[in-house]
């Protein structure tokens, strides 16, 4: 029996793929998506300036989702001014929507924080934060998009 052939549209939409509520997009698909700042710190693992980010100072309810595919990352009653100049949080909305890893770059050791649905770079998470859980998720704007209540 002949394998049945597949085309494939050239439009970057058409290649996006879920494996397991996972999103895998090309280098294209993310950069015609993104915005540079956020292609660069979601995709580049890059970090936007202190105290330059759209969230720092928000105070509006709501929940905040992953820039780059809408994954519920944290919610707003969880975050809290830590001074560091980006978006802290205590804890994520669900411990199943992000990853952490080991970052051993820039000659420190930290923990990075990933989207566990597109892998992308969120920022990082720190052992210095407020009660309960006494943990700071130091995370970028640009990896967030706010979804007020």
């Amino acid at each position: 029996m002949p394998e049945a052939k597949t085309t494939e549209a050239k439009t970057p939409q058409a290649k996006t793929t879920q494996a397991q509520d996972k999103v895998i997009k090309s280098d294209e698909q993310w950069r015609h998506e993104l915005s540079p700042m956020q292609y660069a710190v979601l995709r580049e693992k890059a970090t936007e300036r202190p105290f330059s980010g759209e969230y720092e100072h928000e105070r509006r309810a709501g929940t905040y989702v992953c820039a780059g595919c809408g994954n519920v990352l944290f919610e707003s009653d969880t975050k809290f001014d830590s001074g560091c100049g980006w978006p802290s949080f205590t804890q994520p909305a669900l411990e199943s929507h992000i990853n952490e890893q080991t970052d051993a770059s820039h000659g420190m050791i930290r923990t990075e924080v990933l989207c566990a649905k597109c892998s992308g770079h969120l920022g990082h998470v720190f052992p210095d934060g407020p009660t309960p859980t006494g943990l700071r998720y130091c995370i970028n704007s640009a990896a967030l998009r706010l979804k007020p209540k």
